[in-house]
């Protein structure tokens, strides 16, 4: 596959997987590819996946949630969900569809900092893997 003018990661919330995968593809390509982000049911940037972006020098401060309703399908050459456990949200639209099944690293359930941040860290880090193979 080549590298796609424009890509937009999905998942259901957009609060971090799908974040934390649009700030890293803007590090990667900078002005050489569209990145967006999007969900189904879009809520707020998680601070976690804020705080393990600022490690590798990506600022998610100013993201915002944003729903999947809001993209124009005719911006988006290629989606990449990034649901594991959950459903997918759909796209309606020609482009090329690519599935990174990636757990959700936040819990519903009381975890402590340090291992909610190991989750944050090994999502960010298996994203940063996948798009160095989309670079190619």
């Amino acid at each position: 596959m080549s590298k796609p003018g424009s890509v937009l990661f999905l998942c259901v919330a957009n609060s971090a997987r799908s974040q934390m995968a649009e700030g890293l593809a803007r590090k990667r390509f900078g002005d050489t590819m569209r990145v967006q982000s999007a969900g189904s049911e879009p809520s707020q940037v998680n601070p976690y996946a804020v705080e393990v972006m600022r490690e590798v020098g990506v600022d998610l401060s100013t993201h915002h949630s944003k729903s999947v309703d809001t993209i124009d399908p005719a911006s988006v050459d290629t989606v990449i969900t990034l649901c594991a456990e959950e459903v997918c949200p759909v796209f309606l639209g020609k482009a090329t569809r690519l599935h990174w099944p990636l757990p959700d690293p936040a819990s519903k359930t009381p975890l402590p900092r340090e291992e909610l941040l190991a989750r944050f860290r090994a999502a960010r880090d298996r994203l940063s893997s996948l798009i160095e193979r989309l670079a190619d």
